[in-house]
């Protein structure tokens, strides 16, 4: 994993987790300032499966378990897709706190994949 790449990442998706679970609380409902940095986490996320499948082949070994971090990497995927289905389906309040706390999961799940690649 590309560390700067990583935390990056981690600092968007906690962004927007925290706008998200404002938004929701005060009683928005979905709509693109709610999705928009969801789903721009979720690129970024598409963005780090390709640059993890790369990253062996130029010198970047992961030290922990890859079946680990591959199944991590998997699911982090899935995550903000799967609040983003949930919000269009239930246009609720509450569907924007699932959007919340589904950045604030992905950054704990990327923290996570990188202490595995680095076995810190």
């Amino acid at each position: 994993m590309v560390e700067w790449f990583t935390f990056t990442q981690i600092v968007i998706a906690l962004a927007a987790g925290v706008l998200c679970l404002v938004l929701g609380l005060i009683g928005r409902t979905p709509s693109d300032l709610s999705m928009g940095p969801i789903a721009f986490v979720a690129l970024l996320l598409i963005a780090q499966l390709v640059t993890s499948a790369i990253a062996p082949a130029v010198g970047n070994h992961p030290t922990g378990s890859l079946l680990e971090f591959w199944m991590y990497q998997v699911a982090i995927v899935l995550v903000p897709l799967l609040a983003m289905v949930w919000a269009l389906v239930e246009r609720g309040r509450w569907s924007v706190v699932v959007l919340g706390v589904a950045g604030l999961a992905v950054a704990v799940m990327l923290y996570r994949m990188w202490v595995i690649w680095t076995g810190a």
